[in-house]
């Protein structure tokens, strides 16, 4: 991966991790202080609580992608260890589309006039799920490609051997 991709990806990284973090401050700014211009209903501060464990669940995969990127860099990404960044990813986006059903069975009693936008919201977090099985194959690509490098420095170190 070339120097000028990785600092792109990790502008975009550091944007996305501070944009949220400053979104989260002032959410809860609000839920605590009361000066909440809303009037503070039900499904409105459970939206609310809902976009703040969103936005936690995607400070995660952030923090994961970019250690990632690190190992990457480092030529290390074909190791047991990025596994564990592979899953919390995984992880973080079946909880993503989990408060995304949420949202979805929370907005479904207002919808009753027009169900289609339940269905489009269910829809998305089928494609949310659908984001979360293509990181599963991809991790299922790592395993096959740190199997193949372990037997190719198994085969070098028997090359070495016979040399």
């Amino acid at each position: 991966m070339g120097k000028l991709t990785v600092r792109a990806l990790r502008a975009v990284l550091g944007v996305v991790l501070t944009g949220t973090v400053f979104v989260q401050a002032l959410m809860v700014w609000a839920l605590v202080s009361g000066s909440d211009p809303e009037d503070g209903s039900l499904p409105l501060t459970a939206f609310r609580v809902i976009a703040l464990l969103g936005m936690v669940s995607v400070q995660v995969a952030v923090v994961c992608v970019w250690r990632l990127v690190s190992m990457v860099r480092r030529g290390t990404v074909f190791s047991h260890a990025a596994f564990g960044y592979v899953d919390i990813v995984i992880g973080a986006i079946v909880a993503v589309a989990l408060l995304w059903f949420t949202v979805t069975a929370v907005n479904a009693p207002g919808q009753r006039d027009d169900p289609g936008v339940t269905l489009i919201m269910g829809g998305i977090g089928v494609a949310i799920l659908g984001v979360a099985l293509i990181v599963l194959v991809l991790r299922m690509l790592l395993a096959q490609a740190v199997a193949r490098d372990v037997e190719a420095t198994q085969m070098q170190a028997e090359l070495d051997e016979v040399i």
